[in-house]
């Protein structure tokens, strides 16, 4: 199959050994650059997808799928909902709960906690809190024994242990002959969990549903169901479909409702982090402007003659986009292959570097997620190649203009 001439000289001249050495020292200066944006581009993007999975996981670990209220209102007849829900299809499970914020005491020490009345036996179904517990179990806690289950750094900021005893209260006023107070139970703790999720090891107190319904007043009523649907990632449209099929007024929330905040934070930084390690992609990928430059002043009598023999601007410009997309191509290439590899053992190479530093680089004393995951999504491989080869093939087109206007009679003059 004939070559044609363009694509011939332009990787003759990129083989060739160059007379200048200190364009051949851009010319690999480029190709580093370009592979080590392209391999922190994958590597950084590995891990915060890394991240995302984690949390979303954590999060759902403690959370539901979806949330069945009532605009705030109590729910009575919730047995006779949760049969129609776990009749619907997708839905796995539901289980009922009570809510509300409230503040716990012990001696001199106090602190904030978000309360909820859980059923130890349905719960295991919505949520993975059981797989987490450090001491104790769910199934501890009895309904009338008005006993808690809380998270460890809850634990360690109060200083108890399974065993001793909280005091639990709740901004509902008791009307006295005293004057007003606010609602005062003491409860028993029996069992400590670790999510991984401060905002939950730290704030979260369970206990059994007929407990909080007696706290709050509530006779056999509950705040609402959570529901589990077969596929999580799904859940949006699953919960919609739910809530057309309740008969009476209910709202059906899903998960990403209930943190879109969170997650569009999330996303948010990803697109922050691309645009930010993509600089470093393209100034790498401008260095070809400077390679390119001097090697027209270089080549001014090759591209004179070639134009003597016939060859057009057009041409001339294919011959240098050419050699500048080549190296673009390398530095590409070089870098998907060092980030997937990078991307692929992260969580294998951290521990051996935590292991000759003697040191844990994410100790997990200070941060919640102590190891470093990873989870490389191969569209951003393609995104990410595609970039840095445009970025490469935009910077050939200036010197590729240049050599094009060459004037072969002002090039030969001094030949």
């Amino acid at each position: 199959m004939k070559q044609p001439f363009e694509l011939f000289i332009g990787l003759r001249y990129t083989r060739a050994k160059r007379r200048n050495h200190f364009i051949s020292f851009i010319s690999g200066t480029s190709i580093v650059g370009i592979a080590l944006g392209v391999t922190a581009l994958i590597t950084v993007l590995s891990v915060m997808n890394g991240f995302e999975n984690e949390l979303r996981a954590r999060i759902l670990g403690m959370t539901s799928h979806a949330v069945i209220n009532q605009a705030g209102r109590a729910i009575h007849d919730w047995q006779a909902l949760a049969e129609i829900v776990d009749d619907s299809p997708h839905v796995v499970g539901s289980a009922p709960f009570i809510e509300g914020e409230g503040m716990v005491r012990r001696g001199q020490q106090l602190s904030g906690v978000l309360l909820r009345g859980i059923e130890p036996a349905a719960e295991a179904a919505i949520s993975r809190i059981s797989q987490h517990m450090l001491v104790g179990a769910l199934e501890d806690l009895q309904a009338g024994e008005f006993s808690v289950v809380i998270g460890r750094h809850l634990a360690m900021a109060m200083g108890v242990v399974p065993g001793d005893t909280l005091d639990l209260m709740i901004p509902t006023a008791n009307v006295t002959p005293a004057g007003v107070a606010p609602r005062f139970r003491r409860f028993s703790v029996v069992g400590v969990f670790e999510i991984g999720m401060y905002e939950y090891d730290r704030s979260l107190v369970l206990m059994h549903r007929r407990d909080a319904a007696a706290l709050y007043r509530l006779g056999d009523a509950v705040n609402g169901l959570r529901v589990e649907f077969d596929d999580v990632y799904q859940a949006p449209y699953l919960a919609r479909d739910l809530q057309a099929s309740l008969p009476g007024f209910y709202q059906v929330s899903d998960w990403t409702r209930q943190h879109r905040n969170f997650f569009a934070a999330i996303q948010t930084e990803k697109r922050v982090m691309f645009i930010i390690l993509s600089l470093i992609v393209a100034v790498a990928a401008f260095n070809i402007v400077s390679t390119l430059v001097m090697a027209v002043t270089d080549k001014q009598a090759d591209i004179a003659i070639l134009r003597t023999l016939g060859a057009s601007p057009r041409s001339i410009m294919a011959v240098f986009m050419v050699n500048g997309t080549l190296i673009g191509v390398v530095g590409t290439l070089i870098g998907l292959a060092g980030g997937i590899a990078l991307a692929l053992n992260i969580e294998t190479l951290v521990p051996a570097i935590e292991s000759w530093l003697g040191r844990d680089l994410l100790a997990d004393d200070v941060y919640y997620i102590s190891n470093l995951p990873s989870d490389l999504v191969w569209a951003d491989v393609i995104k990410i190649g595609l970039l840095s080869l445009g970025l490469g093939l935009i910077s050939t087109l200036y010197p590729a203009w240049r050599a094009a206007r060459v004037e072969p009679a002002e090039a030969l003059r001094y030949e």
